[in-house]
């Protein structure tokens, strides 16, 4: 019976031994470990909000606009539904020395700015891009383009003509127009709005140099202003140029 109660003590030993090393190896969470798994649980929520809400913004921001509104004023304020001012009547002669007026663009969607061939500083820029434009849409004949010297006292037509050589205008598509200074300047600040100068001071002794282009509509309506340096603002344009190709 001794020799039994020693072999039952050294088995409860052995036992206790065996259960007080198992509970060691138990891991039992400490308050910064609490602390640093709810933050952990945050920050996945966080993350998934933000790129539920990146999605909607991408979303949003890649749908197609389908209407372009009218601008009525210098300030340009786009007014929808609502046309009132349009391009008045206009007679200028071309790089081929043909007339180009308002019936030459009827029922055509135009792109117009004003340049002078010596310009050294946007000019080129402009013509690159109105080049650009050119080559989009090179067998659309519903799309024009009309470029109006503000320096008429230099830019003869010779001198016109050698420009559009220089830069593969095509004259059926493309019309670089010359004339009376008065009636260049007076459609380019009242019929435009190009000259944002003007708008600030009303001095019509000003030369007038802008970079902006123009959308004009098939009935004479302005439709757009774009910066006509800026190659993303272009492509823009040509967008706004398709979303026109489809009004009745």
């Amino acid at each position: 019976m001794k020799l039994n109660n020693k072999r039952c003590h050294a088995e409860l030993d052995s036992a206790s031994h065996k259960i007080d090393i198992d509970t060691s190896l138990v891991v039992i969470p400490t308050v910064k470990g609490i602390v640093f798994r709810i933050l952990i649980f945050l920050l996945l929520v966080y993350f998934s909000v933000l790129s539920c809400k990146n999605l909607t913004n991408d979303t949003a921001a890649s749908a197609q606009i389908t209407k372009l509104p009218y601008f009525n004023s210098a300030d340009f304020t786009p007014q929808w539904n609502t046309p009132k001012h349009k391009i008045p009547e206009f007679a200028f002669t071309n790089q081929n020395g043909e007339a180009v007026t308002n019936a030459t663009l009827k029922g055509k969607i135009y792109i117009a700015d004003f340049f002078f061939t010596s310009c050294p500083g946007i000019c080129p820029r402009l013509t690159k891009n109105m080049e650009s434009i050119q080559e989009a849409y090179k067998n659309e004949n519903e799309i024009m383009l009309l470029s109006h010297t503000v320096m008429p006292w230099k830019d003869s037509i010779p001198v016109l003509q050698n420009y559009a050589q220089k830069h593969n205008v095509d004259a059926k598509k493309w019309h670089l127009v010359t004339g009376d200074k008065d009636e260049l300047y007076n459609i380019a600040r009242h019929g435009y709005f190009a000259d944002e100068d003007f708008i600030k001071t009303k001095d019509e002794s000003n030369f007038i140099h802008t970079e902006n282009f123009i959308l004009v509509d098939k009935s004479g309506y302005i439709r757009g202003v774009y910066n006509g340096t800026i190659e993303i603002d272009v492509e823009r344009l040509k967008r706004h140029i398709e979303i026109l190709k489809s009004e009745v």
